[in-house]
């Protein structure tokens, strides 16, 4: 994956979204960061959009800021995260319990209808996702960056005001008839995983960050 900024993006065929976390900003930092990256609306993809230790990001407050900065906020529960998996889930290739809930929940029709008005919102205007976790790949937004990547969509996570992240498929990822699923990869071996906290898609077991090594010798970070 590669950095961009925003001086160095270039017009290409496939629409845009951007995706950022809110982590502990101040709120004219964050809506700084949005600016410079051109954001018209921010769409918050939390399921409870509160912050016990940031307030400026709980609903009401962030909306108004938002609307004096003359930016757009919408909520979309149906998008948001702490799902639960199914016993018979098809995405074992998640070991994290959140992500792989979620990834189930994908495969309902409530979150194809909530990921089409997402997809109608963002071909109007350029819509930023927003979570909590600072880091894209222990968010659930990775998630759905996956679903938009496979509908035409160039996804880039926030950095910094000057630097994005494109999005990449989840190496793990596979798709059959037009559904995603994360299966568990035959004979995979990965390298040292540590535990994580995962702070907008919690669960008991914390975050598995698996490093891999790639056919071409480099090293991969991502969430199991």
């Amino acid at each position: 994956m590669s950095d961009k900024s925003p001086a160095m993006s270039h017009e290409t065929a496939s629409p845009l979204v951007l995706t950022i976390g809110h982590s502990t900003h101040p709120i004219d930092v964050f809506i700084g960061l949005l600016q410079a990256h051109g954001a018209a609306s921010l769409v918050d993809v939390r399921t409870v959009p509160r912050s016990r230790h940031n307030p400026q990001f709980n609903t009401e407050a962030l909306a108004q800021s938002l609307a004096d900065a003359g930016l757009g906020y919408v909520h979309a529960p149906g998008l948001g995260g702490l799902r639960r998996a199914r016993p018979d889930s098809p995405n074992a290739g998640w070991r994290n319990a959140s992500f792989r809930g979620y990834a189930d929940y994908m495969q309902t029709a409530d979150f194809a209808r909530s990921l089409d008005a997402l997809i109608a919102l963002a071909q109007t205007r350029r819509i930023v996702l927003m979570c909590a976790e600072a880091v894209p790949w222990r968010c659930h937004r990775s998630l759905i960056a996956d679903a938009l990547v496979l509908r035409g969509f160039r996804v880039e996570h926030i950095l910094s005001a000057t630097r994005r992240q494109l999005h990449a498929l989840t190496p793990f990822a596979r798709v059959s008839g037009g559904t995603l699923t994360y299966p568990p990869e035959a004979g995979s071996a990965p390298g040292q995983a540590t535990v994580a906290t995962d702070g907008c898609c919690p669960n008991e077991g914390g975050t598995t960050h698996i490093e891999n090594t790639d056919a071409k010798g480099q090293k991969r970070s991502f969430v199991k």
